[in-house]
């Protein structure tokens, strides 16, 4: 598989430039379109709070779009990037309507960049669950972007987190214009011995590692046992030992609410991530 075609959500907050620029890079590095999809939820005023009128937050909206389409253009621009501007239609959309608009839009394209959600976030336009849900329903490779830090390059230095398993194998194939492209790709099993039903073989992650080099793609296998860190944690921590600038992962391995209640790597990483993650479900 080529990048052939980007999808970038776009909303108003400040961490929302550090998306656009990582989605331009990476478009220019594989000779890709960038479409740059805006979509927000409408500001939610209580009727008892005076003065404020529902014209005036219409036009704010306005503003804020049309400032965010100036943005985009101009950095598209700059990058020589093919691009497209997808907009706000003129309905109001809830914060369920922004998610089904990501993911129609994402189901068009060979990858989805989102933000991941600030729980410091007091604007509340885009879902806290936006990440989690255009992971499973888009049926994309999902590049999640950390919304602390600049990341204007990624993919020179890639971790893959391997458990030999369905979502894990389907990353890692998602992945493969990016793990071409890199200088040095690591595969790290993490108590690999403990993945249900894993097919780790004599060394996790050696199979995989060799049937990445018949696609170009040199890679290290490395396994860990880490009785007393969660395996999201261990992930985090080689790769900020190791310069990593993507981590490669499976997403959603097990039922999503099994995860949300008793805790599970993907919603560790959605939390904590350092780096940006590409997921794939």
């Amino acid at each position: 598989m080529a990048i052939r075609d980007i999808l970038v959500h776009l909303d108003p907050t400040p961490r929302c430039r550090a998306r656009l620029e990582l989605a331009l890079a990476l478009a220019s590095a594989h000779g890709a379109r960038v479409v740059g999809l805006y979509a927000v939820a409408a500001p939610y005023v209580p009727d008892f709070v005076p003065g404020v009128a529902p014209e005036q937050l219409r036009e704010a909206d306005r503003a804020k779009a049309a400032e965010a389409e100036r943005a985009f253009r101009e950095a598209a621009g700059r990058a020589g990037v093919e691009h497209e501007w997808r907009g706000p239609d003129g309905r109001p959309l809830g914060l369920a309507d922004v998610i089904d608009e990501v993911v129609v839009h994402a189901r068009h394209a060979d990858l989805a960049i989102v933000g991941q959600h600030d729980d410091d976030d007091a604007l509340g336009l885009v879902p806290a669950d936006l990440p989690d849900q255009v992971l499973l329903d888009a049926g994309r490779p999902v590049l999640v972007v950390p919304y602390a830090g600049q990341f204007r390059s990624v993919g020179e230095r890639v971790m893959v987190a391997w458990n030999a398993s369905r979502e894990a194998t389907r990353a890692v194939h998602d992945a493969l214009p990016l793990l071409r492209a890199a200088k040095k790709v690591v595969v790290l099993a993490v108590n690999p011995g403990e993945a249900p039903g894993a097919g780790h073989g004599e060394i996790p992650g050696a199979d995989i590692s060799a049937h990445l080099a018949r696609h170009g793609v040199k890679a290290e296998a490395e396994h860990v046992h880490a009785d007393d860190i969660q395996v999201g944690d261990m992930l985090l921590s080689r790769a900020a030992d190791e310069g990593v600038d993507l981590i490669v992962c499976g997403g959603y391995g097990q039922p999503r609410l099994r995860e949300v209640v008793l805790g599970g790597v993907t919603r560790h990483l959605l939390k904590q991530m350092t780096v940006p993650v590409l997921f794939s479900h």
